[in-house]
């Protein structure tokens, strides 16, 4: 007999992300009965579903009551366990910035736009969350070599991070530009993270930064950096807490 909630958790596991449209994530988002089975299953490993309205991927992650015994599980708390050091961490938060809060303010402009058209129509329908690739902003490696550089380690050791965070599906690399990559709305809890970033440290960083809004076509988006080639861990491999709290 098939076991479609094992199904699907193997491939959380094994591909670490699934894009939303894919029959058995739309199942599991959409399913009630089947949504349940799917958090029993991971909760009795210590994982969690990581989806957000807003990203076009899910993936698992390691549980809040578990952080602790992953995370803290050493003589001191690590920030991840896919073994990015301290620059590279506070690369991902920098590009998260720069990327993942634009888009998510487009996203929330062009929804409340479509509501307020929406009140002009009688029999108006909500229409869903906008995932358009094309919300996200395109971030050009040598702009964010002149703005962050210096801050993180110099120009080989951020394209050296860079290679990292390719391949473990945060960015996405082509041709001196980085795009988002499917795990980099899912990395950090944006709620939590968000308002950290704007009245923290990187508020007056990142202040006037405008990344390019040209995602181009898909056919671009190359694979050159060996991005779905890297099977290590989960979403969560790195903790929301530490990531800002310690590491930038």
């Amino acid at each position: 007999m098939h076991d479609e909630t094992a199904a699907l958790v193997a491939r959380l596991l094994s591909q670490r992300w699934l894009p939303r449209h894919d029959t058995q994530a739309r199942k599991a988002l959409l399913d009630e009965a089947f949504r349940e089975e799917l958090d029993r299953r991971l909760a009795a490993v210590g994982l969690e579903l990581r989806e957000h309205p807003y990203s076009a991927y899910i993936g698992v992650a390691v549980a809040r009551a578990n952080e602790k015994h992953v995370f803290g599980g050493s003589d001191s708390w690590i920030s991840n366990t896919l073994q990015l050091d301290r620059d590279a961490i506070a690369l991902l938060v920098v590009l998260w910035a720069l990327i993942v809060l634009p888009k998510r303010q487009r996203q929330l402009e062009r929804q409340q736009a479509e509501a307020d058209a929406s009140q002009t129509l009688m029999f108006a329908e909500a229409k869903p969350i906008s995932r358009d690739a094309s919300l996200s902003p395109i971030v050009a490696e040598r702009t964010l070599l002149a703005d962050f550089g210096d801050k993180l380690g110099g120009k080989t050791r951020v394209n050296f991070n860079l290679g990292l965070l390719s391949r473990h599906g945060f960015i996405v690399r082509r041709k001196g530009e980085l795009a988002e990559g499917p795990l980099l709305d899912l990395v950090f809890d944006y709620e939590r993270t968000a308002r950290r970033i704007l009245d923290g440290a990187l508020s007056d960083l990142l202040a006037g930064l405008t990344p390019r809004d040209d995602l181009g076509s898909d056919d671009d988006m190359s694979d050159e950096d060996g991005m779905y080639d890297d099977a290590d861990g989960d979403v969560n491999e790195i903790s929301d807490d530490s990531e800002v709290t310690h590491d930038v």
